[in-house]
């Protein structure tokens, strides 16, 4: 069994992975582990848990940051920005029961590190964007920092950047920073019944380049939608197009009519109010409704990202040929793939039906001895990775943290 080491101070951190290094002793980062299972299943000699590096440090909501250990969860930093109206702009998804575990368990190191974002990512970036600063051990044992705790820094190379989304493997970070906004007054979503994929694409498009300021949008097959727990959208017995519309009361009001005035001669258009607003895009964001997720669950699953026109074609592909379903969000540019557990993930055709739109594909969930055998993330031409290699040598020369974990042999 693996031993753990539970350091509860960046200090102990440092000393940790030294010793680590040291002793040439791979460490598998963890923070409340709502992510053992994304990733490449690379074991490691021993789990370096970061529990006990959590809670706010310093939260200036008139300076619009935070700062907080990296095992903090998103849970406890949410509930802190409510008390201000305020909120993390980027809607962290909540991975924990399509993984397969415990809901509310994410941490705030664990979204920055796998540059995790919800539906409004459309119109505010991902998490790395949001992301101000840090401070970290690398695989060499050394200290080292980067950014603030404002978004115009320009102090040396901005590493906030290149961290986030690395999955732990080039370094152990043990507080972030990152900005935090206003949140809406009111938030409502238009939707559009019966429409099929392809309709729903210029739907989406049309709404997505009007003037009216639309923050999130997606598409569910009747099938998904039914799943939903907001009752209007499981009883409506047709796919649903969902476009959704925050700000000023008033302004929100005249959207949401123009749009519907907009959309009216594509099908029948209904409105959901803020409560069952606020449910319905949780479940977008936390992929609930694709109907994989818990324990006992086998359904392997895809995150396809491409331009929003190609993404109903490249879902079309895989579906036909890999019996599965698929939701959409962000225009149709994220589609979300559940397919029939299959020894190898189906991965060749998923990389063919990506290949010719400019795209790429995760597979986020499967068992872990397919997660070893089967490329997770898109597979990187020659020369990225050569880079992917020599950033690796420079920040974890003796492949101590998470190796393997994104791509084999880094």
């Amino acid at each position: 069994m693996t031993e753990t080491l539970k350091p509860t101070t960046a200090a102990e951190v440092l000393e940790a992975v030294q010793w680590a290094v040291g002793t040439e002793t791979s460490l598998q980062v963890v923070g409340q582990g709502s992510k053992r299972a994304f990733g490449r299943a690379a074991p490691a000699g021993r789990d370096l848990d970061l529990a006990g590096l959590a809670g706010i440090g310093r939260y200036e909501p008139s300076e619009l940051f935070m700062t907080a250990g990296a095992a903090t969860p998103i849970a406890e930093i949410e509930a802190a920005l409510r008390q201000n109206n305020q909120q993390m702009a980027f809607e962290p998804a909540d991975l924990g029961a399509l993984l397969g575990g415990d809901e509310e368990r994410g941490t705030i190191g664990g979204a920055i590190a796998c540059n995790l974002a919800g539906p409004r990512r459309i119109m505010v970036g991902a998490a790395r964007d949001h992301f101000l600063g840090f401070h970290a051990v690398s695989g060499r044992g050394e200290v080292f920092k980067s950014g603030g705790t404002v978004v115009k820094n320009v102090t040396g190379f901005d590493l906030s950047k290149l961290l986030a989304g690395s999955f732990g493997t080039l370094a152990v970070m043990t507080d972030v920073t990152f900005k935090v906004l206003p949140a809406p007054e009111k938030t409502r979503t238009v939707l559009v019944l019966g429409l099929d994929e392809a309709a729903a694409g210029r739907v989406l498009a049309k709404a997505l380049g009007s003037a009216h300021e639309v923050s999130a949008a997606a598409h569910l097959p009747a099938a998904a939608a039914g799943r939903s727990g907001v009752p209007y959208v499981a009883a409506a017995g047709r796919a649903v197009t969902a476009l959704r519309v925050e700000g000023p009361g008033p302004s929100v009001e005249h959207r949401c009519k123009a749009l519907s005035v907009m959309l009216r001669d594509k099908g029948e258009v209904e409105e959901l109010h803020s409560e069952n607003s606020g449910k319905f895009w949780r479940e977008m964001r936390d992929v609930t409704l694709l109907g994989a997720g818990g324990a006992d669950d086998a359904k392997q699953v895809w995150r396809i990202s491409v331009p929003p026109a190609a993404g109903p074609g490249v879902a079309r592909a895989v579906v036909d040929d890999l019996d599965g379903e698929a939701i959409y969000d962000w225009g149709g540019g994220l589609v979300w793939l559940a397919i029939a557990p299959r020894p190898d993930a189906g991965h060749a055709a998923v990389r063919v039906a990506v290949a010719g739109s400019g795209g790429h594909a995760t597979l986020v969930r499967a068992a872990d001895d397919v997660r070893a055998r089967v490329p997770v993330f898109q597979p990187q031409p020659g020369p990225l990775a050569e880079l992917t290699a020599r950033i690796k040598d420079a920040f974890d020369p003796k492949r101590i943290l998470n190796p393997g974990r994104m791509y084999e042999g880094v």
